[in-house]
């Protein structure tokens, strides 16, 4: 799977765009604020109708226009595919797949599958809980569009009865009806994460162990806020009597404070918190084998490999993880974008595109394994 050409018209800094990628590697190269993120969302957009970057639409639009458009065709192993997506500054968003106008943005999932790794994902070891269970969330969310059904009702249902909590009277009896809405999705999101978690170890334990020459042995551990069974039925009884024993809790605080919102993943390196104790090369290091390991599940579970975004990520790994990263992945579609990249990985690169950015306008060469740029 590789994205062929993408069309943009008045999307964030660029007025008009048409480029041509390459189905291996496309470098995208400019000094900061430029542009280089902004193309890489818009990449991201045809996967998921959702930015990685902000949850408002109008944010996409090009300051002084109405809309935006983004338009893309992409090469999957037994056929083509195209998307299509328009912001308007009023709030309204449509989208089409192959043509046909789709209803919702959930439509386009399992469609292009793509893996964003930024700084920001670096930091998912480290960090609060909320980076790791947004990590789970977004690749689980394109991987499996029954999670992102109970995803976005759980959500819904959450607000809800956290609006209904602040309120200044608060009736049980009407609160048992979120309750069972929250036990019936949170049951659902936590049995998918404990699978998704636990496929995820055993592949980013291989990968981890390749980085450090079998010095080291990573292990994940999925940390529910409740106690999941080994059915989603039985999870979401132990849900829902959870919830109502936390009631007085709750309307003390206002909130609601068990379920899957409070998920975490801990990460261990020989045994060892890599949160509390590991270095920051351990950490970034935990943070590549997970990213890696993404790619590969997607590619067992779907049969299509996955697309690879670097944003600016090539600067925050030293030279032996970035060799590690690209030649690990010479086989599949990558964007990479930088300030400037050393000689010695330009090398290795496999046969590809470079893309120069500046204010909004990019230039491209042709990059047959070229010493240098």
């Amino acid at each position: 799977m590789y994205i062929k050409e993408i069309e943009l018209y008045n999307f964030r800094n660029y007025e008009e765009l048409h480029l041509e990628f390459h189905k291996n590697v496309n470098l995208i190269l400019g000094n900061n604020a430029q542009g280089k993120t902004n193309l890489l969302e818009s990449i991201y957009l045809c996967s998921m109708g959702k930015s990685f970057r902000t949850g408002r639409d109008s944010d996409l639009i090009r300051f002084g226009s109405e809309f935006a458009r983004v338009k893309a065709e992409a090469k999957k192993e037994y056929y083509d595919t195209s998307v299509e997506l328009i912001y308007s500054r009023n709030g309204g968003k449509s989208a089409r797949l192959d043509g046909n106008r789709i209803r919702k943005a959930s439509e386009l999932l399992e469609n292009l599958y793509m893996v964003i790794f930024s700084p920001e994902d670096l930091k998912i070891v480290k960090e609060e809980p909320e980076k790791r269970r947004r990590f789970i969330d977004r690749e689980l969310c394109q991987l499996k569009p029954r999670y992102y059904e109970a995803f976005s009702n759980y959500k819904k249902v959450l607000l809800q009865r956290n609006a209904y909590l602040k309120e200044e009277s608060v009736d049980p009896s009407i609160l048992d009806l979120w309750d069972m809405q929250l036990a019936r999705y949170g049951a659902q999101i936590m049995v998918m994460r404990k699978e998704f978690v636990e496929k995820l170890r055993d592949i980013s334990q291989v990968i981890h162990q390749s980085i450090t020459n079998g010095k080291e042995t990573l292990n994940l551990k999925y940390v529910p806020n409740v106690s999941v069974s080994a059915t989603a039925e039985e999870t979401e009884e132990e849900y829902y009597q959870v919830i109502r024993g936390s009631f007085e809790n709750d309307f003390r605080q206002r909130t609601t404070t068990r379920g899957p919102h409070k998920d975490d993943v801990e990460f261990f390196i020989d045994a060892i918190s890599v949160r509390s104790f590991g270095s920051q090369g351990q950490q970034r290091t935990s943070a590549l084998s997970v990213k890696l390991a993404e790619l590969s599940l997607i590619k067992e579970e779907t049969g299509e490999d996955a697309i690879l975004l670097l944003d600016d990520v090539m600067s925050e790994l030293d030279l032996q993880r970035q060799e590690f990263l690209i030649k690990s992945l010479s086989d599949i579609q990558m964007f990479i974008t930088t300030t400037e990249i050393p000689e010695k990985l330009m090398e290795t690169l496999p046969p590809g595109k470079t893309f120069y950015v500046k204010e909004g306008n990019v230039t491209e060469k042709e990059k047959e394994n070229e010493p240098s740029i």
